[in-house]
């Protein structure tokens, strides 16, 4: 049987960074808290906590605790956070992902220049939330698509103003273009910056790739992280044999001895040591 693990498995950059900074801050002088867990792995945040990291959910939590660093995740946070995190009197440690950054940069200028924001995502996902807190609605309204069905359904008079549309980093790359067009075709300006991080498409048509040649697939990565479902959605398109996974404890596979191929992928919050688990366990057991 041949086992076939994707090149893209894995932490991508921004989250490798910010889980990086975190444990470089473990052992200072400091009090080490990130706003909201660091990545979507349970396993990870489990760790960090044992050696003293705090979770902070919300910035109502932050006056009551003892002054410290406060790591900004790689999904970013508003303006409005940023700010209040400092008037607690917290050192912000910003993490947030590169790319993140720019969509932020992005719909800040555009906005304060009057152009509507439609940003296509999750709505609810901290990093939308994120990109969502750097426009300007004083200015111009933003809005939060998610779906074709959402983009069938929009119906607001934007006038013939330009419209900002900007993508969370880790959505779907082929229901992005085709929520662009349906918009498109709904007579709306739209000014389209793509802004779905290369990573993240790479990941999504070498999973996609593997799968259509796979007998079972397997995609590791957490329920609540976004970037996983979307490969495990892709996944099944083209491998009804499609498994989603955390960790090995969730693996369940009764195949046959002729069976000719098994693939392998995992989301941008998936350690290697999980990764590599899963790999020996199937090239063992089967």
């Amino acid at each position: 049987m041949e086992v076939r693990l994707a090149k893209t498995a894995g932490f991508c950059f921004g989250v490798k960074r910010a889980v990086e900074k975190v444990y470089e801050g473990i052992g200072t002088n400091d009090r080490i808290y990130t706003f909201g867990p660091i990545i979507h792995n349970e396993q990870v945040v489990r760790d960090l906590e044992e050696k003293g990291v705090v979770v902070v959910n919300s910035v109502d939590e932050l006056s009551s605790l003892e002054k410290g660093t406060v790591i900004i995740r790689s999904h970013g946070v508003s303006r409005d956070i940023y700010e209040k995190i400092k008037e607690a009197g917290h050192l912000v440690e910003d993490a947030t992902c590169p790319f993140v950054l720019k969509i932020h940069k992005t719909v800040d200028k555009e906005s304060s220049e009057g152009h509507p924001v439609i940003i296509i995502g999750n709505e609810g996902h901290p990093e939308v939330e994120g990109i969502r807190g750097w426009c300007d609605l004083s200015k111009a309204p933003a809005f939060i698509i998610g779906s074709q069905e959402e983009a069938q359904a929009f119906d607001r008079d934007l006038g013939e103003n330009a419209i900002c549309v900007v993508a969370q980093t880790t959505f779907n790359v082929n229901k992005f273009k085709d929520i662009v067009e349906i918009l498109s075709k709904k007579g709306y300006n739209v000014n389209v910056v793509n802004t779905i991080c290369n990573a993240t498409q790479e990941r999504q048509s070498e999973a996609r790739e593997i799968a259509s040649q796979s007998d079972v697939m397997i995609v590791i990565g957490s329920k609540s992280s976004s970037n996983s479902r979307k490969l495990y959605e892709i996944c099944s398109e083209v491998c009804s044999d499609t498994h989603f996974i955390q960790t090995l404890d969730d693996l369940v596979l009764d195949l046959p001895e002729t069976i000719p191929c098994v693939g392998i992928t995992a989301g941008a919050s998936t350690p290697e040591n999980i990764i590599e688990e899963v790999q020996k366990y199937v090239r063992t057991v089967f």
